[in-house]
């Protein structure tokens, strides 16, 4: 993939020990000129000093760099971790020699530990020295915690003749059951947009996305997804059809950080998107769509390959949307594994395993009652899952 994507924007992603492993542990992204900022934010009231900071900051609806730890959370620090927010803010800013409003802040790993803020501080240098517009692996590689792979989409688009990028970066391995947003993603487009349909636009494209997936049903602390547009390609995000076409790959851009996210489940084995229809409203088929895909024994059977159907019923059942079991039909892709709220027998048992084998499946509830529907996309729950979040601290 060509790493030189947005016009004006600069990224980079440096060792600064805040990590035991030794590996790559903070990054920036840096923009030219100012940009427009959006930013969407957990709703966990437990919120990080960073997540405190940015909802402060992004009112302006301006930004020109985005600092970035990973190895700590910054989360449950009192008042000196929102003090070390704003400080690690300023060394970017004083290094930039930019405002130190202009600068945002985001942070993850391991809640209640303070940050390393020396460690920061003698590191920023380099992190800025290091800056470049293909930098963005580099800045990807940095803000990972169990990630196993950097997680970055691109797309080109051309409004009005001229041709614009928007490219997103996401991290996020467990701790997945996003409300408004994941744990971090970024995405910069070198396409002018104003601050309001930014905003706008971000909040309707994270409800297709980051909204529609789980990995274990834990929203995080620190759930952040920032977009900054610097206008530096010429195209302009002006009419009506401009926006919507705009909206559309932006759509795209998190809709794939949000497939990437769950694939790289802490432990996956498999990605499965849930699809739940014929309900009376879409609110209904969401509620049922989130409980299947959160429900432990759902995946544990998934990861077991064991087309226990049961569970898949039970868990709309007491999703708390309205429907009669005797109606529901589920399949498994294709295969039809229940009709009319009974199993089909050993025959489709033995198919529907078949399909459970495979690293990326499908299971469609039908209600057959309404038109709602809605889907949302989840991983198993394996061995390794347990393994890495028992020792996650040590």
């Amino acid at each position: 993939m060509k790493k030189i994507l947005c016009k004006g924007f600069s990224f980079s992603g440096v060792v600064s020990g805040l990590k035991k492993n030794g590996q790559k542990d903070l990054g920036l992204i840096y923009s030219e000129v100012p940009a427009s900022v959006a930013g969407v934010f957990t709703r966990n009231r437990v919120q990080a000093a960073p997540v405190l900071v940015d909802r402060e900051r992004i009112k302006k609806g301006l930004c020109r760099a985005v600092i970035v730890n990973s190895g700590s959370a910054n989360c449950c620090t009192g008042d000196q971790g929102l003090k070390d927010a704003i400080s690690e803010a300023r060394l970017a800013a004083y290094e930039l020699d930019i405002s130190e409003e202009l600068v945002l802040v985001a942070s993850t790993g391991v809640i209640g530990k303070p940050l390393a803020l020396d460690k920061i501080k003698a590191a920023v240098p380099e992190l800025i020295k290091s800056l470049s517009p293909d930098g963005i692996n580099d800045f990807a590689q940095a803000i990972m915690t169990t990630d196993t792979v950097p997680k970055i989409i691109s797309r080109n688009g051309n409004i009005g003749g001229s041709g614009f990028n928007i490219t997103g970066v996401a991290k996020g391995a467990g701790m997945i059951c996003p409300d408004m947003a994941t744990m971090l993603c970024f995405v910069c487009t070198d396409a002018t947009v104003s601050p309001d349909f930014l905003k706008e636009v971000l909040a309707s494209s994270v409800e297709k996305s980051f909204n529609r997936i789980t990995i274990d049903g834990d929203t995080s602390t620190n759930d952040t997804v920032l977009v900054m547009a610097n206008g530096m390609s010429g195209a302009v995000v002006g009419s009506r059809a401009d926006k919507t076409y705009f909206q559309e790959l932006l759509d795209e851009v998190l809709k794939e950080l949000a497939k990437m996210v769950v694939k790289d489940g802490e432990g996956a084995t498999k990605l499965v998107d849930i699809i739940v229809k014929g309900t009376a409203s879409g609110s209904d088929a969401e509620k049922i769509a989130k409980t299947i895909a959160n429900s432990s024994l759902v995946k544990t059977a998934l990861f077991g390959e064991d087309a226990n159907w049961g569970r898949i019923l039970a868990a709309a059942g007491r999703s708390g949307a309205e429907f009669d079991p005797g109606l529901v039909d589920i399949y498994f892709d294709d295969v039809l594994m229940v009709r009319n709220g009974m199993g089909c027998g050993d025959a489709a048992e033995i198919e529907a395993t078949k399909v459970l084998k495979k690293p990326e499946l499908s299971i469609t509830v039908d209600l057959k009652t309404g038109d709602g529907k809605a889907s949302v996309l989840t991983c198993d729950f394996s061995i390794d899952y347990v393994k890495i979040n028992a020792d996650y601290r040590s």
